[in-house]
């Protein structure tokens, strides 16, 4: 009964938004945001995001390890300089299997039920962690715990895309960002009261939430209707934006692109611009933000302060760091949907630059007392043996490391995120999205692994002006190929890449 009463609403709203003038639509689709109920979309938001909050608790789970591990009085378990930075890099690769694996998971599954999955090697990785015995456990669990990241890095930024409406959009779509951040504090916080192998069993329990939440949440309408599941799609849409809303409109527009759709991407479409332009623009963000150095800077945070003898306890800076990314990505969430993505893009891209070409400089110009460094000094002999400060000039590189972590996270962050699941057409979503992140973990997996071996060959200095360069490369990029997608639909989105019509967009 319930799907023949629909039915006649379904079709007039399906006239009406074929007839209606351009003007009058826009109108009806300002209303039609602020008649919307938005607290079942919320929820399901953050039963997803839990798995952003897993994932950066994981990402930074070797901070507080590797210095336990490397006093630990088992030979088993004891980290050397050969073995810690293994410990600290394989989670990335396992999240690029992730990233590989979600371009099947995310179309056969469907988004939610990839996220579900994830926590079965995120669960089975901690319970490794927990209980290791010797160096190859905790490899192995670092790889699962990453493949888990890699999936809901793929699966999560899509889901929250495709049940969001543009009115929330792109404060949702920097939701993960924030939850990662947030996980990451966490983790540090917890460093100072617990022991390793209980810091592996607390990462259990943001997983096991995630599973429980999501079971009540609904499958993306989009996903639904592209398997043909057209009652379920309305209602799932019905849920997130309630029943007295006219949610069959937006559901006619959802079902009307998909008209335009086949069902699966050919070799002979990847030539068609509608989906070689979003895959390229969001293969290359990825890359561009790994290649800005973020993951380096993070993952070498404390021997980098070290070596430049910041005026900070050792045991402190990540966690100050973390405060700044949280404080960071929160202003990016609330002006996303006011500013705009263009312009918090170019913000963030020229923060980066001059915190980089800041740090290059005073790294390069600064005597060997006051940056820390002495001939034949590698970056992790610095960090074993710390030097004194000497001059409150060594502020600067904090300072410098302060506002280049605020400039990723209000936009180079957050932001590729939300627009590799805003512009990657739907028939090509999941098998893109798993592609970007794959892009972006090998590369950050390549950068940290030949980041020492630069510092050690030519100094910290220049690392950080290549940063720089990639920087203002990352300003030239977003002017010249990132489209503005702020109060959007992903209709619109889609139709601006298939016609080439920048009207769709204003």
């Amino acid at each position: 009964m319930e799907s023949r009463d629909r039915e006649p609403l379904v079709r007039k709203t399906s006239s009406s938004y074929h007839t209606f003038p351009e003007g009058t639509a826009r109108r009806l689709d300002k209303e039609y945001l602020r008649s919307l109920h938005n607290k079942r979309l919320y929820l399901a938001v953050f039963a997803a995001v839990l798995g952003n909050f897993s994932f950066g608790f994981a990402l930074v789970y070797p901070s507080p390890v590797i210095p336990a591990l490397e006093a630990h009085p088992s030979p088993a378990l004891r980290l050397d300089q050969h073995t810690a930075p293994w410990f600290g890099s394989v989670f990335t690769l396992g999240a690029a299997a992730g990233g590989l694996s979600t371009m099947l998971l995310n179309d056969c599954l469907g988004r939610k039920l990839s996220i579900m999955f994830s926590a079965l090697p995120s669960a089975l990785g901690y319970a490794l962690l927990a209980g290791a015995q010797g160096l190859w456990m905790l490899l192995l669990g670092r790889v699962l715990t990453g493949y888990a990241g890699g999936v809901t890095s793929a699966s999560i930024p899509v889901y929250i895309s495709e049940i969001s409406h543009p009115g929330v959009r792109g404060m949702l779509g920097a939701c993960p960002q924030i939850m990662a951040v947030l996980g990451s504090l966490v983790l540090y916080a917890l460093g100072l009261v617990l022991d390793w192998r209980w810091l592996a069993v607390a990462g259990e329990v943001p997983v096991l939430a995630m599973v429980l939440l999501l079971c009540f949440m609904p499958n993306s309408p989009r996903f639904l209707l592209s398997q043909g599941k057209e009652e379920e799609a309305l209602g799932s849409l019905c849920w997130l934006r309630g029943e007295d809303t006219d949610y069959a409109r937006e559901y006619e527009q959802i079902k009307d692109s998909l008209r335009k759709q086949s069902r699966r991407v050919s070799c002979a479409e990847l030539k068609d611009p509608f989906l070689y332009k979003p895959i390229l623009i969001s293969g290359l963000m990825r890359f561009l933000q790994q290649l800005s150095g973020v993951t380096c800077i993070l993952v070498y945070l404390q021997p980098i302060f070290k070596k430049t003898s910041v005026i900070l306890k050792a045991e402190y800076d990540a966690a100050l760091v973390g405060l700044v990314r949280l404080s960071a990505v929160a202003i990016a969430a609330v002006s996303m949907d006011k500013a705009g993505r263009k312009i918090l893009l170019f913000v963030s891209a020229g923060v980066m630059l001059v915190s980089n070409l800041t740090m290059g400089l005073y790294i390069h110009f600064e005597p060997a007392s006051h940056n820390g460094t002495v001939a034949n000094t590698t970056l992790v002999s610095s960090a074993n043996h710390p030097a004194e400060p000497t001059n409150y000039i060594t502020l600067i590189p904090l300072l410098a490391t302060m506002f280049f972590i605020m400039g990723y996270a209000m936009g180079w962050g957050p932001i590729t995120w939300l627009l590799m699941s805003e512009i990657l057409p739907l028939k090509a979503r999941g098998v893109a999205s798993g592609l970007c992140v794959l892009v972006s973990w090998l590369t950050a997996f390549t950068l940290t692994q030949f980041f020492l071996p630069v510092v050690n060959a030519f100094g910290l200095e220049v690392p950080f002006l290549f940063f720089a360069v990639i920087s203002a490369g990352n300003i030239l990029f977003t002017g010249c190929c990132v489209p503005e997608t702020k109060g959007r639909s992903l209709e619109q989105i889609e139709a601006f890449f298939r016609t080439g019509r920048r009207s769709f967009l204003r």
